[in-house]
């Protein structure tokens, strides 16, 4: 008979974490060098945290041929609401923020303020379905000075470190995706053939420029409702394939994907990271002895 832990990921991870506290001993994802960086800069290490989820991924809003709906030469994309691959893009903004914030509640359960060298994985499910997980290490600040809410960050212990020194926080895991479909039109299919010579395919320019813009204007939109003030930037990745057309023709799809972490300034914007200046006494004698 299966357990409540079956049934409810989250209160497993609550009752894991429970027990590993009531333990004494916390494990962590981090190096030596990370975990030195870290209690450098005033945060100790609770214990490793993991989100996990495994979603069906099926219908994607993709069928058939953009050509008939498409404006000449502009590609779809998805963050249009009934634009193709709109569904799909949704779905993994979802699984996402599912596996992040499990990881979350567990590092909350721990009693951490924040998730320190979070990554995030995808990989094909054996039984069918896609496998999403979010590993990393939770920290609490030796501080009265507590977040408003628990902040999850791809950086590494070093990089954390030199973040709070430098008078910024992380304030969450932000995500920008994009999925842009564009029709092989004629236009297109002239600029490739092979007499068309050496020149500038300007449908494939256009595909890439529109995914890789999107995808950037989504991310600052994640970053800012989580209170970012800017993004560091962990990963960037661009994957573009073709798909048959009805039409007798190709569609081509880019798909780009910005991954970072949102950070915010605090209260030491006024102090400078680093040594202080020296302090300079005049050697001169005074102006009467020359």
């Amino acid at each position: 008979m299966a357990g409540p832990e079956a049934a409810d990921p989250a209160a497993a991870g609550r009752e894991r974490t429970a027990r590993s506290r009531a333990g004494g001993t916390w494990d962590s994802a981090l190096s030596a060098q990370e975990f030195a960086a870290v209690e450098s800069v005033g945060f100790d290490p609770v214990g490793q945290v993991l989100g996990t989820a495994v979603f069906q991924i099926g219908y994607t809003g993709a069928w058939d041929c953009a050509g008939p709906w498409q404006t000449a030469g502009i590609p779809d994309l998805s963050s249009s609401r009934w634009a193709p691959y709109a569904p799909l893009v949704r779905v993994l903004y979802t699984a996402r923020r599912t596996v992040v914030g499990r990881a979350a509640s567990e590092c909350r359960a721990l009693g951490g303020d924040g998730v320190v060298g979070l990554t995030l994985r995808m990989r094909e499910f054996p039984s069918g379905g896609v496998e999403f997980t979010a590993l990393g290490t939770a920290v609490r600040a030796r501080s009265r000075t507590r977040p408003h809410r628990v902040f999850t960050s791809h950086l590494g212990g070093q990089d954390f470190a030199r973040l709070i020194i430098g008078g910024w926080v992380p304030t969450g895991l932000a995500f920008g995706i994009s999925i842009a479909a564009l029709h092989g039109d004629l236009a297109l299919r002239r600029q490739t053939r092979w007499t068309a010579g050496n020149q500038e395919v300007d449908g494939y320019t256009r595909l890439i420029t529109y995914a890789r813009r999107d995808a950037r204007t989504q991310l600052a939109r994640n970053a800012a409702a989580n209170g970012g003030d800017g993004v560091v930037v962990e990963a960037m990745q661009l994957q573009v394939r073709d798909r048959p057309c009805s039409q007798g023709a190709h569609d081509h799809v880019a798909e780009a994907v910005f991954a970072g972490t949102s950070v915010a300034r605090f209260g030491r914007q006024g102090r400078r990271s680093g040594p202080g200046p020296l302090t300079i006494m005049r050697l001169e004698r005074g102006s009467g002895n020359g």
